[in-house]
This record gives structure tokens, C-alpha cells and sequence, in this order.
């Protein structure tokens, strides 16, 4: 009897190393980045985003930094993550739209083994620890160990003309990926500055998106806007003065951009 109790035991013990050791890989051939494209896709064809929701939520901290090392990797997936969850909880409930304050500060999303907010993500990972309000110029003064450990070194620009944060003059929500994120970027900011840039030849003036005044040290002050217009043949000199355009915070979902291969 003692000798098939041990028997029982051992093949118990070994049962359980080889579904710790299933789960385990099974964790490991996760790819966040991937599952961050399909969450935004999945919401874009109306399919089932339960899955990677579940993926997502019972993410850790450990997960997230194994795999998102570079800073493509960090913007492709972060700014996937920010623009499906913006859909997804104003789809559910378009009143929390009513208080954006409230909406973008309030810890909403399970990611990394933390909650996190939509301020969280632009201004905390995306933006490396900026101040919200700041202008691009103001560092934040207490920095979580999450955010130090997830954010980006170096802060790109273009981020802002690919966050979509629901309104109707935000930037379309498109696609990313790290394998083509220069090209996706370029791409998003050519067109949404095209669509939102008018220019006076006669005064030299550029009216533009307020977003390139609200974040404009990270575009290198109105000198390096200016530069960015013209770089980007969105007006055919440099500009002598920069007007920035109201912005329309008309509730606008579904509002999706297919990138060209």
C-alpha cells in the first residue's frame, strides 16, 4: 500500500511540474506587441477582444519589461493599448466623456500587474515622465518604479498625431507595429498635419493643430513646429508665425485609418 501511495505521489509531483512548466512556456510565446494590435483590430472588424483583454489584464510588470526593451517596441505597443481602451470604455459608456478631466486621470486600465490611467500612459511612458500640463518643458517630480521601468528613453514627437483620445480632432486611430512603426509614424503625422495645416503665403502664417502649442517642447518650441511643417512639405517654406486651431472635443469613436503597405 505504501509503495503505490508514493507511486501516486511522485506522478502527482511530476504532473505538476509539467503543467507549471506548460504554463509557463505558454506565458512566454505571448507576444505583447502582437496582442496589442489585435485589440484595436479586433474593435475595428467588430470581433471578439476577450482574449486579449484576459492577456493583458494578467500581464505583470516582469512580462511587460522582458519583451518591450526598445523603445519602437514601448511606443507600438503602448499607443495600441491607449487607443483600443479609449474605445472600448467610451463605447460602454459615453458619459465619462462628460468629465474628461476625471476620464483621463482615473486608474481604468489592468495592464503590468498595476491599474493604470490614459494620463498615465501618454504622459507618464510615452511622454518620459512629463507633467501634463507642462507644455513638454516640465519633468514630473515623483516618478513610480512601473513608470521608470516601462517608459521610453527618448520621447517621439510623432506620438502625438497617433494618440487618439476621442475626440473628432484627434488623429485617426491606426495600427502599430515596432518592425514598421518609422514608417506608420511618418505616415500618420504627414497626413493628419495635411488635413489640419492651412498656410498664408502673403503673412508667412501656418494655422495648425493646438496640439504642437499644448505639447510644444516636445517638438522643440514654435522653431522646431515650424521646421516639422516644413520638413514634412506641409507648407512650402518655413513659416514666420504659427496660429494653432481650436480643437474639436466632439465625442468621435470608430474613427480608424488603414496605413498603406
Amino acid at each position: 500500500m505504501l509503495k503505490h501511495t508514493k507511486f501516486y505521489t511522485k506522478q502527482f509531483f511530476y504532473s505538476l511540474i509539467f503543467l507549471s512548466s506548460f504554463f509557463l512556456n505558454s506565458q512566454e510565446n505571448i507576444k505583447f506587441t502582437e496582442v496589442s494590435k489585435d485589440l484595436p483590430t479586433n474593435i475595428k472588424d467588430s470581433k471578439s477582444i476577450e482574449n486579449e483583454l484576459k492577456i493583458v489584464s494578467e500581464s505583470n510588470l516582469s512580462d511587460l519589461m522582458k519583451q518591450l526593451k526598445t523603445d519602437k517596441e514601448k511606443i507600438a505597443f503602448w499607443v495600441n493599448i491607449y487607443n483600443a481602451f479609449i474605445q472600448i470604455s467610451l463605447s460602454e459608456n459615453p458619459k465619462l466623456y462628460e468629465d474628461k478631466g476625471t476620464y483621463f486621470s482615473e486608474k481604468r486600465i489592468k495592464i503590468g500587474g498595476e491599474i493604470l490611467s490614459f494620463d498615465d500612459i501618454e504622459h507618464g511612458i510615452l511622454r518620459k515622465s512629463k507633467v501634463k500640463i507642462g507644455l513638454g518643458y516640465v519633468r514630473k517630480w515623483f516618478r513610480p518604479k512601473w513608470e521608470r521601468k516601462l517608459r521610453v528613453e527618448n520621447v517621439d514627437w510623432r506620438i502625438h498625431f497617433a494618440l487618439n483620445c476621442g475626440a473628432k480632432s484627434c488623429p485617426p486611430v491606426a495600427i502599430y507595429s515596432p518592425e514598421n512603426l518609422e514608417n506608420e509614424l511618418t505616415f500618420m503625422t504627414k497626413a493628419y498635419l495635411e488635413e489640419q495645416t492651412s498656410y498664408d503665403k502673403t503673412s508667412k502664417t501656418a494655422s495648425t493643430s493646438v496640439l504642437m502649442s499644448w505639447f510644444r517642447g516636445d517638438f522643440g518650441g514654435k522653431n522646431g513646429a515650424k521646421k516639422i511643417l516644413l520638413d514634412y512639405k506641409i507648407t512650402p517654406e518655413k513659416p514666420k508665425y504659427l496660429d494653432f486651431k481650436t480643437y474639436d472635443w466632439t465625442l468621435l469613436l470608430g474613427n480608424f485609418r488603414t496605413i498603406p503597405n
